[in-house]
């Protein structure tokens, strides 16, 4: 009886979890940490969403079960979306099915389409529900690294594919991306698309902060390349375009095999998001998009505060063109010591908290993610915090020598 559980053994240590237990000692201990860490969208959400809410909830009729796959406005509401912002027709019926946000759609679809030692490859680097939705199903995973670049991205894939055993059933794509900020053009795709057709591979897009950009050039979505939609899945979530992070709606739309395979399996697991819920999210969507541009240059406004105050400390940053976090590599004193002993480092020198790289795979082990979650006066505060230690450790010293316990 002492024996761990098949499934959960699968899945590695949370090493987040040293992180948070430092922070939460910290704080206990009377601390300011200046949490940048989750990223947890820290604005309330626009008042005509709330309003909505707040309006279907006094519906009695509202309060019994919903749909598993939507209520038919939501999904109209997708449909428009994709319209408007891509110029992509979406089938509302079958081509679109609301989830309870992005991230359970991609875990329920992974049990939906894999059997026990499917391949599926993945970005290295990676929000963690992308391999490990599919690793909970009983997949292999087979990983493509992506910290150095995506220039050689396509080859990597191409490769993957050939000397795979058995062939990959999936590969998960996600730009802008979450922890890297990388973001690509709508030609990225193309030969990605060509690819995966050639050898009968789905494709599951993840554009989660496809508003949340700041250049000036929207994110495209893979479903503008019209031979992606029979093979492909992309999922969208509310939570950082309208700071509805913890209402947890979100929607995959596609390919109608795919969709029908996720809407059947949220039949026997779910009835879907409390429909009031659903009905906010179809006036979020509908309705007026002047907030969707405020929360856009708010995330801007940070970005620059973090990029410069790092900066002044000493420590050069690329500044992301998207996403709501900046993927900051270590200072090179410090990066033998790995991401996980340089965040504690952070956390007990400079009272900041941040996400280590090796959180999202190996391959993020020289980097740290800030997340965009204070204000610009505390994330100033922040920086100097940083600068003082990077001063006090000459930029290393012998702090980076140092496991922090």
């Amino acid at each position: 009886m002492n024996e761990e559980f098949h499934r959960i053994k699968r899945l590695p240590p949370y090493v987040f979890a040293e992180v948070n237990a430092m922070k939460a000692r910290a704080r206990a201990a009377g601390e300011d940490i200046i949490d940048l860490g989750m990223g947890n969208p820290d604005q309330p959400t626009p008042p005509h969403i709330v309003e909505k809410l707040v309006e279907a909830v006094r519906n009695p009729k509202t309060h019994r079960y919903s749909m598993s796959r939507g209520i038919p406005g939501l999904r109209k509401a997708i449909s428009a979306y994709y319209k408007r912002r891509f110029d992509v027709d979406i089938d509302p019926e079958t081509e679109a099915c609301v989830t309870i946000g992005s991230k359970e759609g991609l875990a329920n679809l992974a049990q939906a389409i894999t059997s026990p030692g499917d391949v599926i490859l993945v970005p290295n680097p990676s929000y963690p529900i992308h391999p490990f939705g599919f690793m909970l199903a009983g997949a292999a995973l087979r990983h493509i690294p992506v910290v150095e670049g995506l220039d050689n991205f396509v080859e990597t894939l191409e490769r993957a594919i050939r000397h795979s055993v058995p062939k990959p059933i999936a590969v998960i794509v996600s730009f802008p991306a979450n922890p890297t900020t990388q973001t690509v053009t709508l030609d990225f795709y193309r030969p990605i698309v060509e690819l995966c057709l050639k050898h009968g591979i789905y494709i599951l897009s993840d554009i989660a902060y496809a508003e949340i950009y700041f250049d000036g050039n929207p994110p495209p979505s893979i479903l503008q390349i019209p031979e992606a939609r029979d093979i492909t899945v992309e999922f969208n979530s509310l939570s950082k375009t309208y700071n509805m992070p913890g209402w947890r709606v979100g929607f995959g739309v596609g390919s109608k095999k795919l969709i029908g395979a996720l809407a059947k399996f949220k039949s026997y697991v779910d009835y879907g998001a409390f429909t009031p819920i659903q009905v906010a999210a179809t006036a979020a969507l509908n309705g007026p998009q002047d907030c969707v541009e405020e929360i856009r240059q708010m995330y801007k406004a940070r970005r620059d505060a973090l990029i410069d105050g790092l900066a002044a400390a000493g420590w050069d940053v690329p500044p992301p063109a998207a996403t709501m976090f900046v993927w900051a590599r270590i200072p090179e004193p410090f990066r033998a010591m790995g991401s996980l002993e340089f965040s504690k480092l952070l956390l007990q020198e400079a009272q900041v908290a941040v996400s280590p790289g090796i959180g999202f795979g190996e391959y993020g082990d020289e980097h740290v993610r800030f997340g965009l979650v204070e204000n610009v006066q505390r994330i100033r505060q922040a920086c100097r915090n940083i600068r003082a230690f990077l001063h006090r450790t000459g930029n290393g010293g012998d702090a980076a020598s140092k496991k922090v316990i």
